[in-house]
């Protein structure tokens, strides 16, 4: 069965990778057909380990695309990714009544194709990113209006709290001049009593 697949524009391989190439398969499945921004976000956050390895394996991809064919990152996809069986190292672990079992170490060779969108793929990118960037400025105008009014609330409301500061920095006043009367006259009975006294 023959698949369309665009001219390769770069390609970059991991050999003797010392993981199964059924876990690495696992990984590639997700990366196949993605762009390489959207590639490289999905292995990043992937929580096999074998991801970093597919990571760095796409990023030599990349760089070799750059560095040969001088083609910007932004227009690459990741058109083929394939992960073949590679030697298996076999080691053996003994077992009970001298018994011995093998353990089979697996390797793998990873391989990544990346090619160039059409011309037609790229406008449409484009005009989705222009797109999008009007959607942004939009966004932050409308976070900047919001920011404004949030600080003029601000303000507004440190300008009542100043009115209520002086009104209560008054009502303490009236009230020291109250206390002030109220205990002179408090004091003046005292020295009568203190006359009487025999």
């Amino acid at each position: 069965m023959a698949v369309d697949v665009a001219t390769p524009a770069a390609r970059a391989s991991a050999r003797y990778v010392r993981s199964s190439a059924s876990k690495a398969r696992a990984v590639l499945d997700l990366i196949r057909g993605e762009s390489c921004e959207r590639a490289d976000e999905i292995l990043q956050f992937s929580e096999r380990r074998i991801a970093r390895t597919v990571a760095r394996c796409l990023d030599s991809a990349v760089a070799n695309a750059e560095h040969n064919s001088n083609l910007p990152a932004e227009e690459l996809y990741v058109a083929v990714c394939y992960a073949d069986e590679g030697p298996t190292l076999k080691r053996w672990r003994p077992r009970a009544r001298g018994r011995a079992t093998p353990i089979m170490k697996r390797t793998c060779h990873i391989t990544i194709v990346l090619a160039r969108y059409s011309l037609e793929e790229r406008e449409a990118r484009a005009e989705r990113g222009r797109a999008g960037s009007a959607a942004a400025e939009v966004r932050r105008r409308r976070v900047e209006a919001s920011r404004a009014a949030e600080l003029d609330e601000v303000a507004e409301g440190e300008a009542g709290d100043e009115d209520e500061v002086v009104a209560a920095e008054e009502a303490a006043e009236e009230q020291d001049a109250i206390s002030e009367e109220s205990s002179e006259e408090d004091a003046a009975p005292d020295s009568a009593d203190g006359d009487k006294e025999i």
